[in-house]
C-alpha cells in the first residue's frame, strides 16, 4: 500500500465537484439560483459549444470587492453564518460549494460590481487559481464558464448529446421561471432565444410565455392559508379533463425551491385518484410556503429533497387546498378578501366556514417508506383533517349578508380556520339541441357546441349524491337469482360484508358455491344481480385499500342512464341540470371526460366563414 499524502486543493475541489456539478445543468442551476438570491430582476443565460460554455448575467446586488476572491473558496457563503442558520434557511443556496467546484473543472471569468462602487472587478479562475483585476461594468454579475470538464475527460465522456443536455437546462429554466414570476429570465442556445419571460410577477402570464395560452384555459387557481401554522399554498392545477401522460409537469415548490417530495406528490395523486383515468396525470404548479424552521432542505447536495417537521399536517393542507380548488371553492382569508366579498358564482353554497378540528378518515402518510410511497395507512391524525375522497371537512352554511358579523365573532384560537366564499348559482336555461346516437346530449352554449356523454354525466351526479348520503335507501328482494360463486369469491364477500352492508348490499350464502342478494341499493333495483355481483367481485379482488370508493363507483355506474338509451327533452334537461350542480363536473369517477366544447370559431373556420 502506498504512503498517505495530502491531496492538493484542486484535486479536493474536483472530488467535491462530483457531488455538486453532475452536468451543465448543475452549473446553470447554481449560478441562476445565486442570481436570484442576489435580488436580480433580470437574468440572461447563454449556452454554446455543446453546453460546455455557459454565460449567466444578472442585474443583482453584485459581489463586494473585498469578498470576490473569498467567494471562490471552499465553504464560503454570504447566506448563513452559524450552524443554527441551517434550521432556518431562506435562500436558494447556502453550502458555499458551487463556485469552488465550478472553477476546479472549468475556466471561469467573473465580472461584478455593487452599487456602492463606480467600478467593478474582473476575476479569472483556472485550476482553482484566482486572479483579480479592476474594470468597468454595470451593477450586477456576469459569470462566464468555458470548456466545462476540460480536465475531467471521464466526466466529459459520459455527458449525453448536446441536445439532451440542453433539454435538461431548458426544463430547469422553465421550472425557475414558474417559481419566480417576478424575475425576467431569458435562455439562449447558440444565440437563439428559447425561453423568455417578462418578469411581471403574474404566474399565469409566465405559463403563457413558457407553455401556451390554451393551457391557462384549463387551470384552476389554488390559494389557501393557515395563519396559525404559517402555511400558505398558491398556484394552479389543471381540471381533470386536461391530463398529461406522465408526472413530468408536476412543478412542486417549497418556499419557491423546486423539490422532489413524495408527500407533496401523494397528496395531489390522492385528490385526482377518482377524477382522472389510469396512467393520466394533471398539470401542477404549486408553491408551498412554510416557516423555514419547519422544513429541512439540508438533506442532499442538490437540495431537491426535503423533510418536514409535521408531514401529516403538510399532506392534509395540500390535499384540502387542491380539493377546494377543483370543487370551485375559494378562500376568503384576509390576504384575498378584506372588506368586500368575492362574488364569483360557485356551487349552491353561501358563505361557509370550515373548521378542521374534527376527526375524519384521511389518507395518512405516517408510515411512508423511502422507496415505497404508494402505501398509506388510514388513521386518525391530530393535526388537520379532510375527509378522504370528498371536498373537505363538514361545512356549515352562513348567509352571505352576515359574513362580517360571523367572521368577527369567530374564536381566533381555533385551529386552521378557512372561510369559503361563494354564491348560489342562478340556473340557466339549457338550450338542448337534441340527442346524438342515443348516447350524447348536444347543447348550444355561448362559446360553442357542447357534447355531453349522458351516462358519464349521470354517473358523476349519482356518485356525488351517494358520497354525501349517510344512509343509502335499500330495496328488499323477495325473489333473487341464485348466483354461483367460488370459494375464493365467498371469502372475499364475507371479509367485506360490513362495508357492503354500509352501501346497501346484503348477501346470503346458500352454500359454499351459491349466494343470493337479499338487499341492494334502491337505485339498482332494476339491474341484474349477476351484473352487480360481477362488478363487486372485480373490485374486491383489486384495490383492497380503496374498496369503499370502488363500491360507490360501481353503484353509481350501474345506476346511471346507459349509453344507447333514448331520452326525451325533459330527461335530458334533468341530467344536465343535475350534472351542472356537481362539485367536480369534469370527469366521471373512473376518470373519463364528461363533456367536450367545440368553439364557434372552430366550426366557422371549417366552413370558411368569418366570425
Amino acid at each position: 500500500m502506498k504512503r498517505i499524502i495530502q491531496l492538493s486543493k484542486n484535486v479536493i475541489n474536483q472530488i467535491a465537484a462530483g457531488e455538486v456539478i453532475e452536468r451543465p445543468f448543475s452549473v446553470v442551476k447554481e449560478l441562476v439560483e445565486n442570481s436570484i438570491d442576489a435580488g436580480a430582476a433580470r437574468i440572461s443565460i447563454e449556452i454554446s459549444n455543446e453546453c460546455r460554455n455557459i454565460r449567466v448575467a444578472d442585474n443583482g446586488s453584485g459581489i463586494h470587492p473585498e469578498d470576490i476572491v473569498l467567494a471562490f473558496s471552499k465553504h464560503a457563503t454570504s447566506k448563513i453564518e452559524t450552524g443554527e442558520d441551517l434550521y432556518s434557511i431562506k435562500t436558494m443556496g447556502f453550502r458555499g460549494e458551487a463556485l469552488a467546484s465550478i472553477i476546479s473543472i472549468s475556466k471561469l471569468t467573473c465580472i461584478t460590481r455593487t452599487k456602492d462602487f463606480d467600478y467593478g472587478f474582473k476575476v479569472e479562475c483556472e485550476n482553482s487559481e484566482v486572479k483579480k483585476t479592476q474594470c468597468g461594468c454595470a451593477v450586477g454579475t456576469i459569470m462566464e464558464i468555458r470548456d466545462l470538464f476540460y480536465n475531467l475527460p471521464a466526466r466529459l465522456k459520459f455527458l449525453k448529446s448536446a441536445k439532451t443536455e440542453f433539454a435538461y437546462i431548458s426544463e430547469l429554466i422553465q421550472s425557475l421561471s414558474l417559481a419566480h414570476p417576478e424575475v425576467a429570465l431569458e435562455l439562449k442556445n447558440n444565440g437563439k432565444t428559447v425561453i423568455k419571460t417578462t418578469g411581471q410577477g403574474n404566474l399565469l402570464q409566465v405559463v403563457k410565455e413558457v407553455f401556451s395560452n390554451d393551457l391557462t384555459k384549463n387551470l384552476k387557481e389554488v390559494y389557501k392559508t393557515d395563519k396559525i401554522s404559517g402555511f400558505k399554498i398558491s398556484g394552479y392545477v389543471s381540471t381533470p379533463d386536461y391530463t398529461r401522460s406522465s408526472k413530468k409537469d408536476y412543478y412542486m415548490y417549497v418556499n419557491s425551491r423546486n423539490v422532489k417530495c413524495p408527500i407533496f406528490q401523494k397528496s395531489i395523486d390522492t385528490v385526482y385518484r377518482n377524477l382522472i383515468g389510469n396512467s393520466k396525470y394533471p398539470f401542477i404548479i404549486l408553491n408551498l410556503e412554510i416557516p423555514p424552521e419547519d422544513v429541512d432542505v439540508n438533506v442532499h447536495p442538490t437540495k431537491k429533497e426535503v423533510r418536514y417537521k409535521n408531514p401529516n399536517q403538510i399532506f392534509n393542507f395540500i390535499y384540502s387546498a387542491v380539493d377546494m380548488a377543483l370543487a370551485g371553492l375559494k378562500e376568503g382569508g384576509d390576504e384575498r378578501v378584506s372588506d368586500e366579498i368575492d362574488n364569483e358564482p360557485q356551487n349552491n353554497t353561501d358563505v361557509s366556514v370550515v373548521k378542521s378540528n374534527t376527526s375524519q378518515n384521511v389518507p395518512s402518510i405516517a408510515n411512508i417508506k423511502p422507496n415505497n410511497f404508494s402505501t398509506f395507512s388510514e388513521i386518525e391524525l391530530d393535526d388537520i383533517y379532510v375527509e378522504k375522497g370528498t371536498n373537505i371537512s363538514k361545512i356549515f352554511e352562513t348567509p352571505a349578508k352576515d359574513y362580517k358579523k360571523e367572521n368577527a365573532v369567530l374564536n381566533k384560537q381555533e385551529i386552521f380556520q378557512t372561510k369559503l366564499i361563494s354564491e348560489p348559482v342562478k340556473e340557466k336555461e339549457e338550450l338542448i339541441i337534441g340527442q346524438y346516437r342515443k348516447t350524447y346530449i348536444l347543447i348550444e352554449r355561448e362559446e360553442g357546441l357542447e357534447i355531453v356523454d349522458q351516462h358519464i354525466a349521470d354517473e358523476r351526479y349519482i356518485y356525488e349524491q351517494l358520497k354525501k348520503s349517510k344512509n343509502i335507501d335499500c330495496q328488499l328482494l323477495f325473489i333473487s337469482d341464485v348466483l354461483e360463486i367460488s370459494p375464493t369469491d365467498r371469502a372475499l364477500l364475507e371479509q367485506q360484508k360490513e362495508k357492503l352492508q354500509k352501501f346497501g348490499y346484503e348477501i346470503e350464502f346458500l352454500s359454499d358455491s351459491e349466494a343470493i342478494f337479499r338487499k341492494v341499493p334502491q337505485i339498482l333495483s332494476k339491474v341484474s344481480p349477476k351484473e352487480i355481483l360481477a362488478d363487486i367481485l372485480e373490485n374486491l379482488s383489486g384495490d383492497i385499500d380503496n374498496i369503499e370508493e370502488q363500491i360507490l363507483i360501481t353503484t353509481s355506474c350501474k345506476a346511471a342512464v346507459k349509453a344507447n338509451t333514448y331520452l326525451n327533452t325533459y330527461q335530458m334537461e334533468e341530467i344536465i341540470k343535475n350534472w351542472r350542480k356537481c362539485e367536480k363536473p369534469f370527469t366521471c369517477p373512473h376518470g373519463r371526460p364528461i363533456s367536450k366544447i367545440i368553439e364557434h370559431k372552430d366550426i366557422a373556420k371549417f366552413f370558411q366563414r368569418n366570425m
